[in-house]
Order: structure tokens, then C-alpha cells, then sequence
């Protein structure tokens, strides 16, 4: 089995993959059925005949440049583990998206009991930001949108799996999206960011594999930003939030739309490369939690 994770990882390194070795392990792993920690204890495991054939044609999707995600069908999302079915229906959810879920359940304070505090997850794709925060708080009221069915029908399947309970709703940013009574106490996104002249020079693990929908923003990456932001304020109840992520180089515009649609201490936050990835403002009014006065 060395031998094979070996060989594999120097084709995926010719190829000038990204993560030889790591992607040589997950593909075995999953054409064995096992962990990746069982090929450590179990290095000498017997690779049989018919998981040789798996593993090669794993190999082969990887070496035309499909994520690993899409051809083992899942990807583990967040510190709650939970694991999410992906194909090229849905972006790969990715460690920058679990930050921004941190973040919200952070500054998303405990409200009275008996109160569900509404949260919308706009443009949720495989259901990744919707059902941590249902995972993390089974006291939110979560909904969760998707221009794309296809997404929308990845997301529901998610969320029968987890066992988790998310309202699904077909909506173009607020298109066909009811605000309910009283408003939004959170609108959560991770929107298509990325400029359109830019998409042609992505890796091609996400150039020709993922949705070009969930990536392309519009000449500046801001298109769907500039929606989900100007609409913001009227949805959200007073002192709700509305927490999105953005591109490594969109901070200062983000935070500028924020500030002119009536938003209030709009905050950047980056990543763990340092980058701008995140940012989060609220409507005018007590943040919801905090004391009176505080």
C-alpha cells in the first residue's frame, strides 16, 4: 500500500496538483472504505483487486483535475462534524466559509426563551453555513436559499442526513424571499465574490469543475454583494446583523457599501492567511442581547 500512496502521490505532483500526497491518501482511503488514519495503522493492509480498480479510476478523475470532494461525493464542513454530499451541483465548502459560521454564532447572542431568532443563509449552496448554525443553536429559526435547484435539492438532502431542520426556499438574493414578522434577526451569505475576468485564471479544479453561478460576482466581484447588502437594513430587525464573506482584496468596498446602506460598526475580519474574508454590520438599534445601555 506504501508503495502505491507513493506512486500515486508523484503522478498527482507531476500534474502539479496541489496536495500530492494528502489527495493520494483520501482517494485510497475512500476506494479501501476506511479512514485515512487506518492507512497509518494498517500500512500493510492488502489492497484487493476491486479496490485497485476504484482507486485508479479515483486517480484518473483526480489527475483531470476533479476535487477530491466531488469524487469521493462528500466534505467535512466545520468543528461540529458535520460531513456534507457535494458534487458539481454546489461549491466545495471550504475552512475560510467555517470562520464566518464562527463568527456568527459568536456575536449571535442567547435570546429570551421561548424566542427563535430567524437567520437566512442567502445563496446556500450544499447547505454548508445553514446547518452548522442549526447544528451549533437548535434554538435559530433557519432558512436557507438558492437560485439553483440543483443546490437547493444538495442542501435538503443535507439536512435530512444531519437530522437538522432548515426551511429551504428558492430565491434570487431577496427575489422570492419573505421577510418574517418583525424581520431577520441574521442574514448570513457566502455569495458569488469572485470578478468575472478572474474566473479564467482559477485553478482548474474550480474553473471547469465548480458551478460558474456560485463564483462569478460581475466585472468587480461585487454584483451580488451590492444586493445583499442594499437590502439588507429593511429585512433585518433593529440591531440585527448581517455577516457575509468576500474576496482577500474587498474589504475597504465591502465595508463602504455597508456603511452607506445605513449599516452600523461594520467590522472586516480576515482570515488565517490575513486576508480580508469576512464582514459583518448591523441595522441601527440595541444589538439584540446586549443589556440596555451596553
Amino acid at each position: 500500500m506504501g508503495a502505491l500512496l507513493q506512486w500515486t502521490a508523484q503522478r498527482f505532483d507531476e500534474a502539479e496538483l496541489p496536495s500530492p500526497r494528502t489527495d493520494a491518501e483520501y482517494l485510497l482511503a475512500h476506494a479501501l472504505g476506511c479512514s485515512r488514519m487506518q492507512l497509518y495503522v494498517q500500512h500493510d493492509m492488502a489492497v484487493g483487486a476491486e479496490e485497485r480498480t476504484r482507486f485508479r479510476e479515483a486517480v484518473k478523475r483526480r489527475l483531470a483535475h476533479e476535487p477530491v470532494a466531488y469524487i469521493e461525493g462528500k466534505r467535512g464542513f466545520h468543528a461540529l462534524d458535520l460531513e456534507l454530499a457535494v458534487d458539481r451541483r454546489v461549491l466545495v465548502p471550504r475552512p475560510e466559509t467555517e470562520l464566518l459560521v464562527d463568527w456568527v454564532v459568536e456575536r449571535l447572542p442567547a435570546m429570551a426563551e421561548g424566542t427563535a431568532p430567524a437567520v437566512v443563509d442567502i445563496g446556500t449552496g450544499s447547505g454548508a453555513i445553514a446547518l452548522s448554525l442549526a447544528r451549533a443553536r437548535s434554538d435559530l429559526d433557519v432558512t436557507a436559499t438558492d437560485v439553483s435547484t440543483d443546490a437547493l435539492d444538495v442542501a435538503g438532502s443535507n439536512a435530512q442526513s444531519a437530522g437538522l431542520s432548515v426551511t429551504f426556499v428558492s430565491a434570487d438574493v431577496y427575489d422570492g424571499l419573505a421577510t418574517p414578522d418583525g424581520g431577520w434577526t441574521a442574514i448570513v451569505s457566502n455569495p458569488p465574490y469572485i470578478d468575472s475576468t478572474t474566473l479564467e485564471g482559477l485553478a482548474p479544479d474550480v474553473r471547469d469543475w465548480e458551478p460558474r453561478g456560485a463564483l462569478d460576482g460581475g466585472p468587480d466581484g461585487l454584483d451580488v454583494i451590492r444586493r445583499l447588502v442594499g437590502g439588507a437594513v429593511e429585512r433585518l430587525v433593529p440591531g440585527g446583523l448581517l455577516a457575509f464573506e468576500i474576496g482577500f482584496d474587498q474589504g475597504p468596498a465591502s465595508q463602504a457599501l455597508c456603511i452607506e446602506h445605513g449599516l452600523v460598526d461594520v467590522e472586516v475580519r480576515k482570515d488565517h492567511a490575513g486576508h480580508d474574508r469576512m464582514v459583518m454590520g448591523w441595522r441601527p438599534g440595541q444589538k439584540l442581547g446586549e443589556p440596555a445601555g451596553g
